[in-house]
């Protein structure tokens, strides 16, 4: 029994890995094309590799629970192909067995997945944006990174994000109660020391009842809940933050009493993403005991092909749709992966 394990694992896993490989390969030579096309003086060729290669934690993220489903298909494939698991079956071993077996070696690659989500691709992200950002642009011009927030009657906009605690571009608009706007400053530089940012090179523009007052000042001191962290959180995507992150960053969100449904729909998809993948690896091992048996390998590999389209369509539809109509993302999240499960488990039972 021990090399009847052994040898399926070993077989599904090497699929796994060669189409992981496939995958990122393409998905890595495609995106450098990308970045060429936005080649300039400061931001070279090796540059554009160089961002890439750094993206590559965030990309075998997004691409293993799909890497899982096709690798799956194929592993299990060759075994059917060839009447391997005719034999397997047949020396008393049950489709449930054969699925557990299969399923182990795709768990090694859904925690890999989960470690590079939480401790790799967040930081080496934030590291390719802020370097791509900072030599297509030069600090000065102060391109911006659409990086807005509010506190209570203040609203500001920052042009660009250092990791290092400063920050370039700061805008802050003051309104009272009635929604007027009572004050606009802009800050060139704000350096983050002791709990407070320090601004330099200010100027505000009050509005006043009957005029408008300018007003220039060296420095000037900024107390905020905003950190440095909370700022970084906001200049990547929902997507690419880490859960304690999100959990920290939705937090303060509900602090402030604004909404934090983007953040909480990418918390729950992050969260979710090994069941994601393991209900993937379910549907790929009951297609190939039951409705792709006997058909050759492409037609499998194009089966899983399609479904994780399918999967990953559904996945996109139902996440914004969740923002949209106000039910809990959690739910948007879970339907994809319900539905997968009931699938798969109907389709092993019948194949009993």
């Amino acid at each position: 029994m021990y090399k009847i394990t052994a040898y399926i694992s070993r077989t599904v896993f090497y699929a796994i890995a060669m189409t992981l490989l496939v995958f990122i390969s393409l998905d890595f030579i495609f995106g450098l094309i990308s970045q060429l096309e936005k080649v300039t003086e400061t931001y070279t060729a090796l540059e554009a590799f160089y961002y890439m290669s750094l993206t590559v934690p965030r990309r075998l993220y997004d691409l293993i629970p799909y890497a899982c489903l096709i690798g799956c298909l194929a592993g299990l494939g060759l075994l059917a192909s060839t009447s391997e698991l005719v034999i397997v079956r047949a020396a008393g071993v049950s489709v449930k067995r054969i699925a557990w077996i299969a399923l182990r070696p795709a768990l090694i690659f859904i925690a890999i997945a989960l470690l590079l989500g939480e401790f790799v691709s967040p930081y080496t992200e934030q590291m390719a944006e802020n370097r791509r950002h900072f030599l297509k642009y030069n600090v000065t011009q102060q391109a911006p990174q659409k990086v807005w927030n509010r506190e209570g009657n203040e609203f500001m906009y920052v042009s660009a994000v250092l990791p290092n605690g400063v920050i370039y571009g700061l805008t802050r608009y003051k309104f009272n109660d009635q929604h007027q706007l009572e004050s606009a400053s802009f800050t060139k530089e704000a350096v983050y020391r002791d709990g407070y940012w320090q601004e330099k090179d200010i100027s505000i523009t009050y509005m006043e009842e009957a005029s408008v007052r300018n007003e220039a000042l060296a420095d000037r001191r900024w107390e905020t809940p905003l950190t440095p962290n909370l700022f970084n959180i906001l200049v990547l995507a929902p997507e690419d933050i880490s859960l304690r992150n999100l959990h920290y960053y939705i937090n303060y969100l509900e602090v402030q009493n604004l909404t934090a449904s983007n953040y909480s729909l990418a918390f729950w998809q992050k969260i979710l993403q090994p069941l994601a993948s393991a209900s993937l690896v379910l549907i790929a091992i009951s297609f190939v005991f039951g409705p792709l048996r006997s058909v050759t390998m492409g037609q499998r590999i194009f089966t899983g092909v399609i479904f994780g389209i399918v999967f990953a369509l559904l996945q996109r539809l139902l996440g914004p749709s969740s923002l949209v109509f106000g039910f809990p993302p959690v739910i948007a999240v879970m339907i994809p992966i319900f539905l997968c499960i009931a699938l798969g488990v109907y389709l092993l039972n019948k194949a009993r």
